[in-house]
């Protein structure tokens, strides 16, 4: 199970000193999160100064405000109000600006190159009762709150290789034992997704869960 520990990630300035990015994800991984030399990245940042925003010619963009009240995003020439966990979806390459009519605000940045991935946001919000499942090709944010994650158990596939495996017609396949202490997660932290021992995550708040999938035909 892999967590991404937001307090351990290195807090790279904008071109504009407009704000502070922090990647969280990226593929290919890049040398630098303003390299643009991946096919899609996840990241966090601190917006601190209205402006212009880095253009990203054939990219998609997926963008929520996760702190702060509202970012009021000029697209090409239209305004969107983004209020707090409201997913807004524009092109890379749009002549875009923002301006902060509240304060400051964080965003959490999905962006993906045309053709090759999709990006998707999904704002939920935690049970303790009900553990949340990460998959393969999502990562899960702790936006607010309080949660641990569990790396889960091996799956229905590895129980039933394990009874096929068993000594008689009858034996029945057994469950793989879960171990695992619980993780603490702090704010912002990202759990990386599975499908052969899928995280799972209890708690109180709310969770951003990031999908990227993959472009075919």
């Amino acid at each position: 199970m892999e967590i991404i520990r937001y307090a351990e990630l290195r807090a790279e300035p904008w071109r504009n000193s407009g704000g502070v990015t922090r990647e969280l994800a990226s593929h290919p991984k890049a040398a630098s999160a303003q390299d643009g030399a991946w096919d899609w990245r996840v990241s966090i940042a601190e917006v601190s100064k209205a402006g212009a925003f880095s253009a990203f010619p054939g990219m998609d963009r997926v963008l929520t405000v996760i702190d702060g009240e509202l970012l009021l995003l000029t697209v090409d020439g239209a305004e969107h109000p983004l209020e707090k966990y409201r997913p807004f979806r524009f092109s890379g390459e749009a002549e875009t600006a923002s301006a902060l009519p509240t304060g400051d605000i964080r965003d959490l940045n999905v962006i993906t190159r045309n053709g090759a991935f999709k990006g998707y946001t999904s704002i939920i919000e935690l049970s303790k009762k009900r553990a949340h499942p990460v998959f393969e090709g999502q990562l899960g944010i702790l936006l607010q709150g309080q949660a641990t994650v569990t790396p889960g158990t091996a799956g229905d596939a590895a129980a039933a290789e394990s009874g096929a495996a068993g000594s008689g017609e009858g034996d029945a396949p057994e469950a793989t034992p879960d171990s695992a202490e619980p993780e603490t997660l702090a704010r912002y932290d990202a759990v990386v997704g599975s499908d052969s021992r899928t995280p799972e995550i209890l708690g109180r708040g709310f969770l951003a869960v990031v999908s990227i999938d993959r472009v075919t035909g």
